[in-house]
Formats: C-alpha cells, sequence, structure tokens
C-alpha cells in the first residue's frame, strides 16, 4: 500500500499502540475510583498531564482533555461565545477554515451571534489591516487555524496575536492546531484556546485536547459529573490518554529533522506534475511540505483518486462540484476548486512509494484525459 492521506489520519506509532495495550491491561479502574485502583489510575493520569503540559510550557489545568478536534473546536468557539455574550456577540474566523469551525460559526448565528470573515492575501496569508478593521470592542473571540488542512499554508500565529491584542485586549483568539502539532513548532503562548486531536501526529484515534488559559472563562457544553473538569465532565479514556502522550514526545522529538526530509518529498512530486498539462499546483511559499494541493483542469479529481485506491495508493479529493474552501480562498477561481487532490506526506513516506505513486498517477490520469478528449 501506498499512503498518501497523513493529513486525514495517520497510523497510530508503536510507542504509543504499546502504551495503549500496556495501560488497558494494567490499568483496569477509573481515575474518579476512591480506592488503590483509582488512586494508580489517577496517579497514571496525572503523570501524563504533567508531561504533555511540559512539552508546551504551559500549566497541567490549562488542558482539557476531548474526544477529538472538533469536539475541542466547539468547546473553544461555543463555550467562550456563552460565556462572553453579555461583552459582545461579535467573532471574526479566516476563510481557510476546517468544516467543523464553519458549523459551529452556522449555529452560533443562530443564536444571534455575528460572525465577521478575514480576508487573505495570494499567498494565504492573514491580511493583517483587513483583520484590525474587523476587530471591534464587541468583538469577543477571533478562530484563525495554524495551518490550512487543505494547502497547508501556515499563518504566523504570533503576529495575529499582537494585532488582536492592540486592537481590543479583551478580544481571545483561538487556533485549530490540528494541522499543525507534530509538523511545524508551535507556541501555546501566541494563542489564548488551541484545538488538539491525537490521530494527526501519530496518536490513537478518539482523544484530543483544548489548550485554555487559565484566564480565559468559558461555559460548558455538558454537564452531570465532574470527572475531568468543571468546563468537561466527561470521564476520560486513561489508555487513550496514556498513548496520546507517547505519540506527541515522538511527533515533537524529531519535528524539524522530518520536515527537511518531506519537503524532498514535497519537492520532488512538484516537480514531476507541474509539468504535465491540465495540473497546477496550489502552493505557496507559506505551505508546510507536509500538505500538497494540485488541481486538475480537464477531469474529476474523485475519479482519479479511485482508481489510484485500486492500484492501492490512497490520497484525499473533494466530492465532485464540491468547492474547496482553503483553494477558493487563496486563487478565487471556483473552476480550480472544485477538482482538488491532496497529497500528504510523513516520515514515514519512502522515495520509491513516491516514485511508484507519480509512474501511476502519469498513466491514470493519461487514461481519464484521453477519455475525454476522446
Amino acid at each position: 500500500m501506498t499512503y498518501l492521506d497523513y493529513s486525514t489520519t495517520t497510523p497510530v506509532s508503536p510507542n504509543a499502540l504499546d502504551t495503549f495495550t500496556k495501560v488497558s491491561k494494567e490499568y483496569l479502574g477509573l481515575d474518579s475510583m476512591s480506592n488503590d485502583m483509582g488512586i494508580k489510575c489517577k496517579r497514571l493520569l496525572d503523570e501524563a498531564t504533567k508531561e504533555i503540559s511540559n512539552m508546551f510550557n504551559v500549566m497541567e489545568s490549562e488542558i482539557i482533555y476531548t474526544s477529538s478536534g472538533t469536539e475541542a473546536n466547539n468547546l473553544a468557539l461555543i463555550g467562550v461565545a456563552l460565556a462572553n455574550y453579555k461583552k459582545g456577540k461579535h467573532i471574526i474566523v479566516s476563510k481557510l477554515e476546517h468544516p467543523s469551525i464553519y458549523g459551529i460559526c452556522n449555529y452560533l448565528e443562530s443564536l444571534g451571534f455575528e460572525i465577521s470573515y478575514v480576508n487573505n492575501d495570494e499567498d494565504g496569508l492573514i491580511i493583517f489591516d483587513d483583520l484590525k478593521k474587523l476587530i471591534r470592542e464587541d468583538t469577543i473571540l477571533v478562530s484563525i487555524s495554524a495551518v490550512n488542512y487543505e494547502t497547508g499554508v501556515r499563518q504566523p500565529l504570533k503576529m495575529l496575536r499582537q494585532i488582536i491584542k492592540k486592537e481590543n485586549d479583551q478580544t481571545l483568539f483561538h487556533s485549530d492546531l490540528t494541522q499543525a502539532i507534530g509538523k511545524t513548532s508551535i507556541s501555546f503562548r501566541d494563542i489564548d484556546l488551541g484545538s488538539v486531536s491525537a490521530h494527526k501526529f501519530y496518536g490513537p484515534k478518539g482523544v484530543g485536547f483544548l489548550y485554555k488559559n487559565n484566564l480565559v472563562k468559558i461555559t460548558p457544553l455538558m454537564y452531570g459529573g465532574n470527572k475531568q473538569s468543571k468546563n468537561n465532565p466527561n470521564g476520560v479514556s486513561l489508555p487513550l490518554i496514556a498513548s496520546m502522550k507517547e505519540a506527541l514526545k515522538s511527533a515533537l522529538k524529531d519535528c524539524e529533522k522530518r520536515e527537511k526530509y518531506i519537503s524532498l518529498l514535497n519537492e520532488r512530486i512538484v516537480s514531476k506534475l507541474e509539468g504535465m498539462e491540465g495540473i497546477v499546483i496550489n502552493k505557496t511559499k507559506y505551505s508546510i511540505p507536509h500538505i500538497l494541493s494540485i488541481s486538475f483542469n480537464n477531469i474529476v479529481a474523485s475519479e482519479l483518486a479511485s482508481m489510484l485506491a485500486k492500484k492501492d495508493i490512497y490520497v484525499s479529493t473533494n466530492k465532485e462540484q464540491e468547492i474547496s474552501t482553503g483553494v477558493m480562498a487563496i486563487y478565487n477561481k471556483v473552476d480550480r476548486s472544485k477538482s482538488c487532490m491532496r497529497i500528504s506526506l510523513s516520515h514515514l513516506t519512502k522515495v520509491l512509494e513516491i516514485n511508484r505513486f507519480l509512474e501511476v498517477f502519469e498513466i491514470e490520469y493519461n487514461k481519464l484525459n484521453n477519455l475525454i478528449s476522446g
């Protein structure tokens, strides 16, 4: 199998998988239990939380465990909105967000909140002056993803925070970090809230967390217990959290070294595809190498992806006629945004896999092109 869809999900690393199995076998209780088993589980949970907080130089109490990045996004945006609506009902987001953010914004609009969309330039970077103009006295939150999930464009979080706080020091700054953690360096001190998902950095599915600065107040989305914290009363999965911690350790350790290798793979693909008729590369100088988006002028991307899958090669595409919001936000061309393919790379990706992908890709692409032209 040639797997080139790491931005959708990653395989669980051996260390993380071993940890999940070990903890599942040896820690049978819940951290909320008052007996010796509960105390043992609580101790392991606290140790894992301490390690995770140390990795990002934050306090343990600033880590709120969730089941996914989407849950973290919901807790951040809706939680902030409900806790701060008396101060204002204005929220700013970018045009380069994950669909989960836009779904939340639609819900908040139904509650009477006003959503503004900040513009970006031709390289995908947020336009600083536009952000300044949008921030008002009643702006309670700005949410901008660290790395766009379709084009890989990375935003300068530190600079964005400085702009936000200068215009209104009461406005909170949230970032969806799911495509950034383990791929590029991130400082949690550049944001007030950040969403993280373990399965994006070789951890297990079903666990993530929300970083929330202790000075930030949010309204919980669920009630009926206090097993984790007042912000999220859900019970936690100790095996998943311990496994996520191990995955994080590995992902952060060799981040820069891995990025250099992945850059070479990215360049190899681009040098081949940019010379093929009917293909355009959706890449800017701010795109991280792990994510490569391409658009087709004459074929349907999902049809080509299906043909590749039959050859045991896996990439991701938008659905037929579905607009790729990330590509549309940068290039503002409907046709370019309707037939997109994302190739996402990893340190696990081998040069031989890239060679095979390029060979099969060219054959199958030409088949489709000939069918259409014929």
